[in-house]
Parts: C-alpha cells; sequence; structure tokens
C-alpha cells in the first residue's frame, strides 16, 4: 500500500516506499506468493515491477515485517511501523491546490466519520474529480492502484490520515487501520 512520497527522494526512500504500498495490499492475503499472488501479479497491480516488489518483499523480510521464508504478514509489526512510524519515515508535505484523488479524512473510510468543511486533501492527479490540498502520495503509481483497488485506496487513505491527522483524525484511522490489517 505505498509508493514515493517526494519527487526528490532518496533512492532509498523510494525503495522503502514501495515496500509500504506492497505490505498495505498484500496484508489482506497473508499468503500471497508463490502459492497465492505472484510476484508478476502483485507488481501489475500495484504498478510496480516483478523486481521492485521481489526487493520490497525481501526488504520488509529484512525488517521483520513478513515472517521469513514463509511469506505471511507479521501483522503486529506491520500495525506498529504503520501507526507510529511511517509518518517520521514518509513525512507528509502539503502542496498547493490540485484536482486530485482524495485522500485520508477526505476519503473513505474516515470521509464518513470525519465531517471537515475544510479543503480536501488530494493525490495529484489530473484525471481526479476534486480539487483540493495536495499531498504526494507515498509512490507516484498510488492512485491507479487504489482505483483498481478499494481495499488498498481504503488503507493507503487511512495511511496518509495518520501521516497528516491531527490527532483525532490519527487515532480514528489508526484504530480502522488496525481493524483491517487484523480482519
Amino acid at each position: 500500500m505505498a509508493t514515493t512520497l517526494f519527487k526528490k527522494s532518496s533512492p532509498r526512500s523510494t525503495r522503502s516506499s514501495k515496500g509500504i504500498r506492497s505490505l498495505t495490499r498484500t496484508s489482506k492475503k497473508p499468503e500471497y506468493a508463490p502459492e497465492g499472488l505472484s510476484y508478476a501479479t502483485l507488481a501489475d497491480e500495484l504498478g510496480l515491477s516483478a523486481s521492485q516488489v521481489y526487493a520490497a518483499v525481501k526488504r520488509a523480510e529484512g525488517a521483520g515485517l513478513l515472517v521469513a521464508g514463509s511469506r505471511t504478514v507479521n501483522k503486529q509489526a506491520l500495525i506498529e511501523f504503520l501507526v507510529h512510524g511511517l509518518k517520521y519515515v514518509f513525512p507528509a508535505k502539503r502542496g498547493p491546490i490540485v484536482r486530485g484523488m482524495p485522500t485520508a479524512h477526505s476519503a473513505p473510510p474516515l470521509n464518513e466519520t470525519i465531517i471537515d468543511d475544510g479543503t480536501p486533501v488530494v493525490w495529484p492527479d489530473p484525471k481526479g474529480t476534486v480539487r483540493g490540498e495536495s499531498i504526494e502520495p507515498l509512490h507516484k503509481g498510488v492512485p491507479k492502484a487504489a482505483k483498481l483497488d478499494e481495499r488498498l485506496y481504503q488503507s493507503l487513505s487511512l495511511i496518509d490520515a495518520i501521516r497528516t491527522g491531527r490527532a483525532r483524525e490519527r487515532k480514528i484511522a489508526a484504530e480502522k487501520l488496525t481493524a483491517m490489517i487484523e480482519s
């Protein structure tokens, strides 16, 4: 569920953010390769190459986010990282008002819980339907991947709420994201 956050990102942060997106996507299917999704299939769904997904899996295993050898997501470690660490590793920087795809509290599932009369938060996307304050997604392919997978979209939006939100928004987003990963 993640990708490059900034246009001027280091190669390391780019690689790591691809891993976050891969883990977010794969956390709904704890065993995803080779029994479940192949690297090629997962790469296609995420808008990455198979080698990028493979490298992300190896990094996630090294970090303890995947159980080495079994391709099973370590759900507790993933939740801990997404809720408590991601905003420090990939801080969100707000940008200008642009056309885009709603995220954070402006997108499902938080937009059903949190009423905000301010400017929506969006990922820049020329085909987007909403004008709002931009934040760079974890990777340039996030809007495309999110359009293809509603659960991925919701997960990434919750992650952005944790990265950008106020205390109440972060708390609700963390609870909803934890429930999604544990289900």
